[in-house]
């Protein structure tokens, strides 16, 4: 295949809410374009898109996936992506790729929650939007009320390019509202010179020159109104409606049509990266400009191995040639260089500026990197910014025989999915994977046993509490060993102090409490200050680090309920020795357990971490959140209006109540709220909260030392 012109490419994401018919729409595309001999169905496992075993099972997208096809002479890229929220993920990564987004709205459910979505990232990217009421085959459609929700939620720019000549199963055809027959039906649900001034307002707006031979009233030729649709959507004063069924094909080929026509080139979207010197640089997609292009998918596949989608910014790739990535400065050689058609690779010798292609084998290459031919200088495109995952599971192998073989398994989902991420908890000990949701995590778990044979066992994960003290204690502990011969003992005195967060530790350690302060030394991860005060040798000075390392080694254990301890100072003021027995194991004893009975005598409390929380829901829910919130121990601390009749809150709240807000928040809200957290401070835990903790961990009992 010859390298294609940048004027003859069009790269298309379809996004939208699950079930609103995308894969099909793609499938049956396919199918019109002569790729497939029939249209792939999602329900009997036989999409070109949907390939993966747990979309088949599930009968829905989880993966995006790449197929071309040519029409009317221009080589369309089509992306098909998730229609669920717990897949966004793909979606943001397809967007880096392509300029015209069409956003697939199930006509029987309206706008859903995913819909309004990637509608909004569609529109942050800069992309060119396009809206297809897909499913109007089905009954009980109120197609007026529909439009009219689009363009109360979306704007009034959404128009209808062509209107469907009936519904449910009258829908056999569509009629464009361009170029209106003379032999329209009267019963159609909307009539077609209804749509077509306000269509053509929106078409010209953003040409003041065409707007007044508009005014004036004269009449444009077909291309110059393909020309001015594709400017007006490129400015965002277009976004055409457009009527399908996938299911039986209605509209598709019109459809087809104006993807050729109208949809934006990969010169439309302007692109720009940094270079060396930190100055920004337009990237435009020339033959023969510098090579640049950048990562926007990665796939591990069992039998390719690694597979990198690129998308070519700039200059052209070629087979065989070498190139430089910008993270690693690493140089990598391309051995082969492929097209996608779902999960077929079609080899290539070269792509070229504002196309797409896939690299197979350069393990390296991560989601987001930028590849540069290196002779040019360095140029670096903006990163893709992913959501932060909302769900957490604690995850050990279910048998040992997987011990070894899970790291990396669960290391190649995270390079496949920037909003799956796993973590060795430093204080809990446990591993860690965080998603989008229960479901993403349940599609791990599956794609884990499917793919590498490997099964987990998950729960909750633990929440990482840390002990403290709210008051102020003083005693002693002798610690006495003789079993025969050498024995153990040590004597320690000491005072223990809550330590606030902030304080010049300098400025508190030699304040007028400390009078006999010899040196000190301040542990900032713990917050934790250990005070030398011995005076007149009552401590010989080569047993003291072994008390604060005793002290030590209690704060990681934990007194009361087996969390680290942090917050408090602990002043070693006066002991006593043998000469002969003393030695640093007793010394180390005596310190660890000094403190750990201080610590209950100085009103221990738990720190439990608090998160800062937003949230977006419609609003009328409004108050059953806040409601919520308050239950959960939540302190609301601002609210503000959100595009589309929504309500933004950000509130601070408990981790521990709100590890499954994701299903909480989405039983309240119908699916129509979405939330972010992130990690804020610690706070105490009330005392009726604190018991149950405590008596959970079972930690009041006696060392055995």
């Amino acid at each position: 295949m010859t390298k294609l012109r940048v004027d003859d490419i069009r790269n298309v994401a379809v996004v939208g809410h699950g079930a609103a018919g995308k894969t099909t729409l793609a499938d049956h595309m396919l199918f019109k374009a002569g790729v497939n001999s029939r249209a792939g169905s999602v329900d009997d496992g036989s999409s070109l898109l949907d390939f993966d075993d747990e979309e088949k099972q599930h009968k829905y997208t989880i993966t995006s996936s790449l197929c071309h096809f040519t029409h009317l002479g221009k080589h369309i890229n089509l992306v098909n992506t998730p229609g669920y929220p717990d897949f966004i993920g793909q979606v943001v990564g397809a967007l880096r790729a392509v300029e015209t987004a069409i956003v697939v709205i199930n006509a029987s459910a309206g706008i859903e929650v995913n819909t309004r979505k990637v509608f909004q990232l569609a529109g942050e990217a800069g992309l060119g939007r396009m809206i297809v009421l897909n499913k109007l085959d089905l009954d009980n459609i109120d197609f007026e009320g529909l439009i009219a929700s689009i363009q109360e939620t979306f704007g009034k720019n959404c128009v209808l390019m062509n209107v469907p000549n009936g519904l449910g199963a009258k829908f056999t055809a569509v009629i464009d509202t361009l170029h209106i027959p003379d032999d329209v039906s009267a019963d159609m649900p909307v009539h077609p010179a209804e749509i077509a001034q306000s269509l053509m307002d929106a078409i010209v707006e953003c040409d003041e020159a065409l707007m007044m031979r508009y005014l004036d009233g004269e009449k444009f030729s077909d291309d110059e109104i393909f020309h001015a649709v594709e400017h007006a959507l490129a400015a965002g004063t277009l976004i055409p409606i457009f009527c399908t069924s996938a299911k039986t094909g209605v509209g598709v080929c019109d459809l087809m049509d104006a993807l050729a026509h109208d949809a934006l080139t990969p010169a439309d979207v302007p692109h720009r990266g940094r270079n060396g010197d930190g100055s920004e640089k337009d990237v435009s997609p020339v033959p023969d400009g510098p090579f640049v292009a950048q990562v926007f998918k990665t796939r591990i596949d069992p039998f390719v191995s690694k597979m990198s989608f690129l998308r070519v910014f700039s200059g052209s790739i070629h087979k065989e040639s070498n190139v430089q990535d910008m993270r690693t400065g690493r140089s990598l050689k391309v051995a082969n260089l492929f097209r996608m058609q779902g999960n077929k690779q079609v080899p290539v010798d070269e792509v070229g500026p504002g196309d797409l292609a896939v690299v197979v084998k350069m393990d390296d290459l991560q989601v987001g990197d930028t590849l540069v031919d290196g002779k040019h200088g360095p140029m670096v495109l903006p990163p893709l910014r992913f959501p932060a995952p909302m769900s957490a599971l604690g995850v050990e192998p279910k048998s040992r025989n997987d011990q070894q073989k899970i790291s990396s398994a669960l290391h190649k989902i995270e390079e496949e999915d920037q909003t799956f991420q796993t973590v060795r908890e430093a204080q809990t000990h446990e591993l860690v994977m965080r998603g989008m949701s229960e479901l993403h995590l349940k599609i791990v778990e599956e794609r884990l046993h499917k793919r590498d044979k490997v099964d987990i066992l998950t729960h909750a994960p633990k929440i990482p509490y840390r002990e403290t003290v709210a008051g102020k204690a003083e005693g002693m502990y002798r610690h006495k060993k003789q079993t025969g011969g050498a024995g153990q003992f040590g004597e320690v005195h000491m005072r223990i102090f809550p330590l606030a967060e902030g304080v010049v530790i300098e400025d508190y350690c030699t304040s007028s409490r400390f009078a006999y302060m010899r040196e000190y030394r301040y542990h900032p991860e713990m917050n934790f200050v250990f005070i030398d005060s011995i005076s007149g040798g009552s401590i010989p000075n080569q047993f003291i680090p072994a008390v604060e390392k005793g002290v030590l080694d209690r704060m990681t254990r934990g007194v009361i309920a087996g969390y680290p301890v942090q917050g408090v100072a602990v002043e070693l003021y006066f002991g006593k020795y043998h000469d002969v027995d003393s030695n640093e194991n007793a010394f180390r004893t005596a310190g660890s357990m000094c403190f750990k009975e201080l610590f209950a005598q100085a009103k221990p409390a738990l720190l439990e971490p608090i998160v800062k929380i937003e949230i977006t829901v419609p609003g009328d829910k409004f108050g059953d959140i806040t409601s919520d919130l308050n239950s959960r121990r939540g302190r609301v601390e601002g609210m503000d209006a959100a595009p589309g009749g929504f309500q933004a809150i950000t509130a601070k709240v408990p981790l521990s109540e709100v590890t499954t807000y994701a299903r909480s928040l989405s039983s309240m809200t119908g699916g129509q709220g979405s939330f972010s957290v992130e990690p804020s401070h610690y706070d105490l835990m009330p005392p009726n909260e604190q018991a149950k903790i405590v008596a959970a961990s079972g930690k009041m009992k006696d060392d055995e030392e």
